[in-house]
């Protein structure tokens, strides 16, 4: 396939903008020379290179939704689940599948939840899936433990970040590199060998500055093989920041960021859950069919940023990045005898029909040779690219002005090189029989380029904000397929199929403040995911509209918000993750309608002179989902649709509440998340016990007292009440929520 992007053309248009909006810029530095106190306020609303939205009181001033969770709140209650920590985000659902939070599922104003794969997922403002063009399914996923901050924007205030803007983006900040010398750790033990090291050290001066950090985490798991093996994981992470910059007193600054993370796992997860009689008699077991199941992932990150500050109303930041992941999942995929493969999905729906096949895995009775098949379904990512932003703020009389503009070239590929063992169940145990040649079960390549551009400008004239943008997007997809009978890749029997986009999305919100305590904010905006490379496949297109409020009384402060997007084109896939076959082909879905609410309130129970601090939050989120045309797919998640039925694995409705018990010396908070019922396949009306997942309340407790300045121990319980409960039917079989934990840990810091 011919690349349709002509880079050189590129150059040619864009170093001459670049030359003429500098010289701009200059021109209006030198008129502004007689508003300099009010140019240097300024410098108050720069969000850092590597943030969206900075604060949680930036968060409160967009011009859409937007959620900041902070270092604090992160450290309330300690959490490395990722699940955990976007509960209390409204707007947010997701659904858990190993119970630690490695792999989520996560959907943003009713997105596809399916490996994360329709939002937008940063680290530090940088892409982090490992391709997000050519396979956006996150496979890998950032360690929240390690993280300083987590970003989320929704609505119109994220237009700037793509590809994905339908339902919104998410960003994780990593640990800053201090100002001067700062050290510090946290280490943690609790239940099933559950255990977290988390260690940083960072020193500084004016032209200097570097941090390390290192993750450990691990546990034998919570789940139960018959031969007692161990179903838990290990996980480490390391990661360093170096930075050179200008002394303080130049009036030209100048910084290049350095960073690298290294991240691996072994973690002994399956896809294969439970049959209904099993779970409801015992949740937590595994079959023996499982016991080889495993999944091994190394991935490595890399960027260089460039800041250039000329005053403190222009900075141009450009950033080159490249992220290498590889990951191979060994897991059980079918059982074969008599002629007939079984799925292990439909296995596990129907035990009774497939009686002998569900022996066979659970080890009840002995099988033929290669009856059990595990897949390897390894796999090799690599993203990189270079993106820059220019950003120019300055006012006009009583106007504030702040444009942003950004280009992003990258591209991106995923390569499957994958084969099948297969084994005997002998004894309660798998004992291999036929060793699988890699490349024979798939064998193929997708390849993606991106050229991403967005313009961004925020007009503030009194209480009234508005930012109007527009973001464009050219993107080839390439997909070659070598067949199963060519290893070597010599081309023989190549299929090539190939796919291109181009769009352009516009977008516009606005604020207005009443007053200090009162303020409404809206927007519409163009949403966008980008197909595959699968003959015949749009891409996803939606016009989303919001409007919310946000308001302070007394000691409450709250943010309600109404959403509803218009989706012309909805994208499906074919997931294994999900239920399907795992061929990865997208379906043009037609037309959809999500609609919701997104309900927020904080209350301060004390006054704000006593020694006592009591706040109380309340979240709900309504996610109301519907197919407005009928359609066929041959994806075992999605079916045959009818008009009117349900998006399925989104839950419609959801509450989160807690209260804390704060002081200088300690900390006290208990959490509680509700998450109604939703649905397996797309349907309407109440849900068939089979294709239902059912609501459930789980009850978290955090805990922390401080001994000084330096020292603290921390307690926590997660699911207090040992609540038994659903979390999916997928990939294959009923799959169970944690049980009760509990961990304790101390923690310093200098």
């Amino acid at each position: 396939m011919q690349h349709r992007i002509n880079l050189n053309k590129m150059k040619r248009i864009i170093v001459p903008f670049v030359l003429l909006f500098s010289s701009i810029i200059f021109s209006q530095e030198k008129e502004n020379n007689t508003s300099k106190d009010s140019v240097r306020n300024l410098k108050e609303v720069v969000i850092s290179a590597n943030q969206m939205i900075g604060s949680k009181f930036e968060a409160a001033n967009k011009t859409g939704s937007a959620s900041y969770i902070s270092a604090a709140d992160l450290q309330k209650f300690n959490y490395t689940d990722i699940n955990r920590v976007l509960r209390t985000v409204t707007g947010v659902n997701v659904y858990e599948e190993d119970g630690f939070g490695l792999r989520p599922n996560i959907s943003l104003r009713g997105t596809s939840p399916d490996r994360s794969a329709k939002i937008t997922l940063m680290e530090d403002n940088v892409l982090i899936a490992p391709a997000p063009y050519s396979a956006p399914a996150a496979y890998y996923f950032p360690s929240v433990a390690r993280m300083s901050a987590v970003e989320i924007l929704k609505g119109s205030s994220q237009i700037q970040y793509g590809p994905f803007t339908t339902g919104g983006t998410i960003n994780f900040v990593s640990a800053p590199i201090p100002t001067k010398f700062n050290a510090g750790f946290l280490t943690d033990y609790g239940s099933f060998n559950t255990s977290r090291t988390v260690a940083n050290v960072g020193i500084a001066n004016e032209t200097v500055g570097a941090v390390v950090q290192f993750l450990n985490y691990n546990s034998d798991g919570f789940k139960n093989l018959p031969s007692g093996a161990n179903t838990g994981f290990d996980k480490k992470d390391v990661m360093a920041k170096f930075r050179v910059q200008s002394k303080p007193t130049s009036k030209i600054y100048n910084a290049f960021d350095f960073k690298m993370v290294y991240a691996e796992e072994d973690a002994n997860e399956t896809y294969l859950g439970l049959t209904e009689e099993d779970f409801n008699n015992s949740p937590f077991m595994r079959y023996a069919g499982s016991e080889k199941d495993n999944i091994t992932t190394k991935n490595n990150q890399f960027s260089v940023t460039h800041t250039l500050k000329t005053s403190n109303y222009f900075s141009v930041t450009t950033t080159a990045y490249r992220n290498k992941f590889a990951r191979n999942w060994y897991k059980l995929n079918d059982v074969r005898f008599g002629g007939t493969t079984y799925a292990i999905d439909a296995i596990l729906e129907d035990p009774l029909t497939n009686a002998l096949a569900f022996d066979y895995i659970t080890g009840a009775q002995n099988s033929p040779n290669n009856a059990l098949r595990v897949r390897a379904n390894n796999r090799a990512y690599l993203a990189q690219g270079v993106q820059t932003k220019l950003d120019f703020h300055f006012l006009t009389g009583d106007v504030y002005h702040d444009l942003e503009v950004g280009v992003r070239y990258h591209k991106d590929s995923e390569d499957r090189f994958q084969w099948n063992d297969s084994y005997a169940m002998l004894d309660g145990s798998m004992v291999l029989t036929t060793a699988g040649t890699p490349g024979t079960q798939d064998n193929r390549v997708a390849y993606a380029k991106a050229l991403a551009a967005h313009a961004l400008y925020k007009i503030k004239f009194k209480d009234l904000t508005v930012t109007p943008g527009i973001r464009f997007e050219t993107i080839d997809l390439l997909n070659k397929n070598y067949g199963t009978n060519d290893v070597a890749r010599t081309g023989i029997n190549l299929v090539e199929n190939d796919n291109h986009v181009k769009v352009w999305l516009p977008g516009v919100g606005a604020n207005y403040r009443i007053n200090n305590d009162l303020s409404f904010f809206g927007g519409v905006h163009k949403g966008f995911a980008p197909p595959t490379n699968t003959p015949g496949t749009d891409a996803e297109k939606s016009i989303n509209y919001e409007l919310g409020t946000r308001f302070n009384y007394n000691k409450l402060s709250a943010e309600i918000v109404t959403y509803f997007n218009n989706y012309s084109n909805l994208l499906g896939s074919d997931l294994a993750a999900s239920g399907g076959s795992g061929t990865l082909d997208q379906f043009n879905a037609g037309e959809a309608h999500v609609k919701g609410i997104e309900l927020l309130l904080n209350y301060q129970v004390l006054k704000e002179e006593s020694k006592f601090k009591l706040p109380i939050s309340f979240g709900y989120t309504l996610t109301d989902t519907e197919f407005v045309n009928e359609f066929s797919s041959s994806d075992g998640a999605w079916g045959t649709i009818e008009k009117g039925d349900e998006i399925p694995y989104i839950s419609k409705h959801q509450f989160n509440a807690s209260i804390a018990l704060e002081h200088a010396k300690f900390e006290l908070i208990l959490g509680a998340r509700y998450s109604g019922e939703f649905r397996t396949v797309a349907g309407q009306g109440s849900i068939p016990n089979e294709n239902s997942v059912s609501s459930n309340t789980v009850v978290d407790f955090g805990s922390k007292y401080k001994f000084n300045k330096h020292f603290s121990v921390t307690g926590n319980i997660n699911n207090l009440f040992d609540t038994t409960y659903l979390v999916s039917r997928v990939p294959a079989g009923l799959r169970p929520g944690m049980p009760f934990s509990a961990s304790i840990g101390i923690a310093a810091q200098f």
